[in-house]
């Protein structure tokens, strides 16, 4: 499954010199994304609670600042997750999705892999 997931796996992208995968439109491309997870330092997953049920967002801006308070990422997610190759360190994460934001404190280890469930009401 190897070569057919990373070919569903879309595009790394770039925002201030940190890399970054977004997407997740459909379930081939959600299950690439899923098993390249393991080898990202962090995986954020975004939804939206809609008439009482979990539905998957797309559209949300994520804003990441170091620990000097300086902005070091900023993009828009093109489907429910993105991947971020962010160095080891605490960061403070912004999440915006239709004017509702979210503020989360991310601490990044070696070789730990993490998922942040991010919900809009």
């Amino acid at each position: 499954m190897g070569s057919w997931a990373v070919a569903q796996i879309p595009e790394t992208q770039y925002s201030q010199g940190i890399s970054y995968i977004t997407g997740g439109v459909g379930e081939e491309e959600t299950l690439a994304i899923l098993a390249e997870a393991k080898q990202w330092p962090l995986l954020l997953e975004m939804s939206q609670i809609k008439n009482g049920r979990g539905v998957w967002i797309f559209g949300a801006t994520i804003q990441i600042t170091d620990s000097k308070s300086l902005t070091i990422f900023d993009a828009q997610a093109d489907g429910p997750y993105m991947l971020l190759n962010l160095v080891p360190g605490d960061y403070v994460m912004e999440a915006t999705y239709q004017g509702v934001a979210q503020k989360r404190g991310v601490s990044i280890k070696a070789n730990s892999p993490q998922k942040i469930s991010l919900f809009w009401k």
